[in-house]
């Protein structure tokens, strides 16, 4: 099988290495990827949002499947392109339509979604500039925090918690004046959800689904969840409050009638579904969903899996997930993300980074990086996962510190605390 994956970040270095394994795999493309992916696949100079050029690539070099790894070129229509053109339609694309991408890229659409199918979710309210007034009395009605959503995509910083009531409303009409740009031009306001947070990820054909496991995840930049909202500074899974009677309650409540809703819907979907949960007093709440998989979560699942990953993709690809094989390692796997200094605000790239080839007992999956004069520099904000192994967290954890510590650039920061709250 011949693999074109989209993507530059930890997630398609992630995947990349999982493919790699496959019996499946012949060649496999990485587009536009970084250091790390180059030195596993082939990288290819390719925007993941010029469809033209992705199909045209797909043409000359015989693509059989398309993994769509970040969520723009799915929001984008970038499935429904495919199925769209006689010539590149028999490609299997993993992730999906645009209506099932809406998911992710509306708030609304999904709150509507859920409320819809009976999912559980915290109460909302949909607000435009025509009906600001309604969204200033919702806020009198919720009690502090305040939470503000962005609609559409804002590159993961369109959500405001604000604890003053009146900081709250002046929020509230300076995202509809376009803090956002036009991410904000509908603002979905949030009854706040206190309790602990993990992701669970699914991997559906539509019909049935594999739950593929739970990752806890860390998105401030400073040690015990202070600072401002990053893409995420590490990952643990499994998770261990989310036990067994908890994880039922969600298959129960959240999964099935999630893939239920997609039937109902007439939404196809074939593909990764991201489930942002809150595990209020062993009750799970959805927070929000997205259409692919996590970033930095995939450098925990991935090497959690034991099973051919493109077996499970092409056996979605066909609708026959049902009957494929699913199997987990039991370990733990713990990730910590090496970042450039200044992230997530204004940061340099280009900086050499030094140790990787010592790194020993890791996984090392770079994200923002790129090859330059035969070295490996800085080119993100993220630069580098450090994912291990352990018997338990406390053991994961020590293996990847270990290198977080070894591995070496101008400005590098860690948090250390990841795990902290476990």
């Amino acid at each position: 099988m011949i693999v074109l994956l989209l993507g530059s970040g930890g997630r398609e270095h992630a995947f990349a290495w999982k493919f790699n394994q496959s019996k499946l795999l012949d060649k496999l493309y990485v587009a536009p990827g970084n250091a790390g992916t180059a030195a596993i696949a082939e990288n290819i100079d390719l925007n993941p949002n010029d469809f033209g050029k992705v199909k045209q690539f797909v043409l000359s070099h015989a693509v059989d499947m398309l993994v769509v790894g970040p969520e723009d070129p799915l929001v984008n229509g970038i499935h429904d392109f495919f199925l769209q053109d006689e010539e590149i339609k028999h490609v299997a694309v993993i992730g999906p339509e645009k209506l099932g991408a809406q998911l992710e890229g509306s708030k609304d659409f999904a709150k509507d979604f859920m409320s819809r199918h009976q999912i559980p979710t915290a109460k909302y309210k949909s607000i435009t500039a025509e009906n600001l007034e309604e969204g200033l009395s919702f806020l009198d009605s919720l009690k502090a925090p305040y939470v503000l959503k962005a609609d559409g995509l804002a590159a993961g910083k369109g959500v405001l918690i604000i604890d003053d009531l009146e900081e709250a409303k002046d929020s509230l009409q300076q995202m509809l004046g376009g803090m956002f740009g036009e991410a904000s031009n509908r603002v979905v306001i949030e009854e706040f959800l206190s309790g602990i947070e993990l992701s669970v990820f699914v991997l559906t054909d539509g019909k049935s689904y594999r739950i593929l496991a739970e990752a806890k995840d860390y998105k401030r930049i400073g040690e015990g969840d202070t600072g401002l909202n990053t893409g995420g500074m590490g990952a643990i899974s499994p998770v261990p409050f989310a036990k067994e009677d908890f994880m039922q309650k969600v298959e129960e409540r959240v999964i099935i009638p999630t893939i239920q809703g997609f039937q109902k819907d007439n939404m196809p979907y074939k593909g990764f579904v991201f489930i942002g949960l809150m595990n209020r007093e062993g009750d799970p709440y959805v927070i929000e969903y997205n259409v692919r998989m996590g970033d930095p979560e995939t450098e925990v699942i991935m090497p959690r899996i034991k099973s051919d990953m493109l077996e499970l993709l092409q056996a979605v690809s066909k609708q026959e997930l049902s009957g494929a094989e699913f199997v987990l390692d039991e370990r733990t796997v713990a990730t910590v993300m090496l970042v450039s200094g200044g992230y997530p605000e204004a940061y340099q790239r280009g900086k050499v980074i030094y140790n990787l080839d010592k790194a020993d007992g890791s996984l090392i999956f770079h994200a923002g990086t790129k090859m330059a004069n035969e070295e490996v520099v800085t080119n993100g904000g993220r630069v580098i996962s450090v994912s291990s192994y352990g018997k338990d967290i406390k053991a994961a954890l020590a293996s990847s510190f270990k290198n977080a510590e070894l591995i070496d650039f101008e400005g590098k920061y860690y948090r250390k605390d990841i795990g902290f709250d476990l």
